[in-house]
């Protein structure tokens, strides 16, 4: 088997491998979660700076790598404040060794919130103890069917293309066959949740859909400024891990920004039951 069905098998069968390690971190939570993200953390530090920048020494990327470990530990501790206020010390640090060394500000700019700030996302949404797994399992959910549901309906339907400068492979039929497949994850959830509005969280799910396509497509740019196909090749027919995890990160920081506006006792019941 060759070309795209081939590619179309590895795919599946390094997710078939994945999902069940990414979804038993999630239902035990504690430290086998935290462990996972810190995993993710040094992976994303060690593939973002070669999309910034031709020149990428260890340098630059063992701060950051740092910075995620120790923000995920002190998140999953419960201080995800203090998280927050520890990848700023880490940002700090990187622009002054930049300042030092005369080099661009940007990348580290860029490459410290896009890495630590989804990490402690989806650690304050887990951190709740009744519906923190649940709201976790909804995202990943959400985010695979989206990419599911894209895939097929793009290959299925065709037509004009979503952004042809960054992402070629992606339509608005795609578009829309994965905000279909989320909003039908959100419609799902709620009903088992049996509270909130079926409804309302379908239609959330479907506007998260659009934000996981955006940023696979803002990831897409980032490769393409590049000039590489794949952020890393540790995933077959994936690629790098960032490859795997730009629509959830994306998604994950959109999810979170609506748990706080919602204003719920938690963060799993602010984005998981509306009204």
């Amino acid at each position: 088997m060759t070309g795209k069905a081939g590619e179309l098998r590895l795919r599946v069968l390094s997710a078939l491998v994945l999902a069940p390690l990414v979804l038993g971190a999630v239902w035990l939570g504690g430290l086998y979660f935290s462990l996972l993200l810190a995993l993710a953390g040094i992976l994303m530090a060690r593939e973002i700076f070669p999309l910034l920048e031709k020149q990428s020494p260890v340098s630059d990327i063992v701060p950051l790598g740092i910075a995620s470990v120790l923000a995920v530990i002190i998140g999953g501790g419960g201080s995800v404040v203090a998280g927050v206020m520890l990848m700023i010390a880490g940002l700090l640090f990187g622009l002054g060794q930049r300042l030092w060394g005369g080099r661009p500000l940007w990348p580290a700019l860029l490459a410290y919130p896009y890495v630590v700030l989804p990490l402690l996302a989806l650690l304050w949404l887990r951190l709740d103890e009744d519906l923190g797994r649940w709201a976790l399992f909804w995202l990943l959910f959400l985010v695979w069917a989206t990419d599911v549901g894209a895939y097929f309906a793009g290959r299925g339907i065709g037509g004009p293309k979503l952004s042809p400068r960054f992402s070629p492979n992606k339509t608005w039929a795609g578009l829309g066959g994965g905000v279909a497949a989320a909003a039908l994850v959100g419609l799902v959830a709620s009903l088992l949740l049996g509270a909130g509005s079926p409804l309302l969280l379908a239609l959330l799910s479907g506007l998260l859909a659009v934000v996981a396509q955006a940023g696979d497509i803002a990831e897409s740019a980032l490769k393409r400024r590049a000039g590489v196909k794949d952020s890393g090749t540790l995933i077959p027919g994936h690629g790098g891990v960032l490859d795997r995890v730009d629509g959830l990160a994306a998604a994950a920081l959109a999810a979170a920004l609506l748990a706080l506006l919602h204003g719920s006792a938690s963060p799993s019941v602010g984005v998981l039951i509306w009204p």
